[in-house]
């Protein structure tokens, strides 16, 4: 069934636009503070944000309706995701609530929702929240003397701090490294510099002047450029680009080179392997990471599994199956040694553990395979299903029989957009741009049938 509030990553949209209003945020809480009151005790639900201007509207809606259902709220202030979720465990909170849009521009901003063991909630649970928030939720407000407090613990994000410093190994120290880090103007604005520069690095900082509106704004893993700039500036020895909720990372090596996630999960399931601890002999990632690192791991003996996009799927089938590794090609890299969502520092961490013991430069250390030629394009859809047209569908066979053990074709319908993207990867680029224009074209002719 097609879910009105939630998407692959909890409650998202343009700021005082359904649904991410003030009257839904106050909803959401007393919603979910409904199904999260369970037994005697005193209920508690820890609340943290990035940097957007509209999350102080949003925080102060949640607390209203967390409060009414009868829980106690710990606001946390601007702290990564990963710290939310920690923090959900560590103060055995009922829920925890991370108000953030991500990587989206300042006007977006969304709700993330955990469950009690710091994992997001769970699809079942989504859908009992949807099923209360088209109810009048009057009979579930808590009586006048049950009605719960709220208050503010700034304090406690140095607890994820040290969780963070705590996942670089006891042999490995970054004393000796220049490091360029780039805040996104987000949520790690404090916590980031500060764990490094304990950790013994010389620290250079940017995006860390967060103002509510200049989150993401060409700065951060969407907007690396900036950062790559900063490495050469200053000649650090690795640059770390960070997206405004601290959930994603991506690595600037010295001459200023951009290092994605299909890299950098490589760099780390090659070095635990290595060490013996990674689990499920592979990683987990998505239908999108290029072809490169699949050879590459398979040539390691190791396998790649893929999900569909989005963190969430990674992050089920790690469970379900026991791995320790995953994530995406975007950065979003889950470790669940240390954690249940996906954490930017501390996949950062584990990368610059590989730097200072293997004693290369990042460059070295982080290039572990070429990446196979990819190319993807949308084709706007208006109505219709065109990939169940019989021309689309012949068209499609023919691609992957073309490309057949030399490449490889993804077509999938946004979740977002009404688009149909086309991706292709292969050894040759001018046969994936051919094959991916030609789908587009057949894609595009039928694309108006009802």
């Amino acid at each position: 069934m097609k879910r009105k509030y939630f998407g692959t990553d909890g409650i998202r949209g343009q700021s005082n636009v359904f649904p991410m209003t003030p009257d839904l945020a106050m909803r959401v809480g007393i919603a979910v503070g409904t199904i999260f009151r369970n037994g005697g005790h005193r209920h508690r639900v820890v609340i943290g944000k990035d940097t957007r201007l509209s999350g102080y509207m949003l925080e102060n809606a949640l607390v209203a309706g967390f409060t009414a259902a009868g829980l106690d709220v710990f606001l946390l202030g601007p702290i990564p995701t990963p710290g939310v979720a920690m923090l959900t465990r560590s103060l055995r909170a009922d829920v925890g609530v991370m108000i953030s849009a991500s990587h989206n521009p300042f006007e977006d901003n969304g709700i993330k929702l955990f469950g009690p063991d710091g994992y997001k909630l769970s699809d079942e649970i989504e859908a009992q929240i949807e099923d209360l928030l088209e109810k009048d939720m009057t009979a579930q407000l808590a009586k006048s003397q049950e009605i719960g407090r709220a208050k503010r613990v700034e304090g406690d994000i140095y607890r994820y701090i040290e969780h963070a410093k705590r996942t670089l190994p006891r042999d490995v120290t970054l004393q000796g490294l220049r490091i360029a880090i780039d805040c996104a103007n987000g949520a790690a604005y404090k916590v980031a510099p500060l764990a490094l520069w304990e950790l013994g690095a010389d620290v250079v900082t940017i995006g860390n002047e967060p103002n509510g509106v200049n989150i993401n704004l060409d700065c951060g893993s969407t907007h690396p450029a900036a950062l790559s700039r900063k490495v050469h500036e200053v000649r650090a020895d690795i640059g770390i680009a960070l997206d405004g909720d601290a959930d994603r990372v991506l690595i600037v090596d010295e001459n200023g080179t951009v290092i994605d996630g299909d890299q950098l999960m490589a760099v780390i399931a090659n070095s635990w392997a290595d060490d013996g601890v990674l689990k499920g002999n592979g990683i987990v990632a998505t239908v999108m990471s290029n072809l490169g690192l699949e050879r590459y791991l398979n040539g390691r003996g190791l396998d790649l599994h893929r999900t569909k996009v989005g963190d969430r799927y990674v992050v089920e089938h790690m469970r379900q199956h026991g791995f320790n590794v995953g994530g995406e090609q975007s950065g979003h890299l889950v470790l669940s040694d240390f954690g249940t969502t996906g954490d930017g520092l501390v996949a950062a961490l584990q990368i610059l553990a590989c730097v200072k013991r293997q004693g290369k430069t990042v460059s070295e250390v982080c290039h572990r395979f070429d990446p196979v030629p990819q190319v993807l394009k949308n084709v706007r859809v208006s109505a219709g299903m065109p990939l169940e047209n019989a021309a689309v569908r012949q068209a499609i066979a023919d691609a992957e029989a073309e490309l057949a053990k030399n490449g490889r074709l993804l077509i999938r319908p946004s979740g977002t957009e009404p688009l149909i993207r086309v991706m292709a990867e292969g050894d040759d680029r001018g046969q994936v741009e051919r094959i991916v224009d030609e789908l587009i074209g057949v894609i595009g002719g039928v694309r108006n049938v009802a």
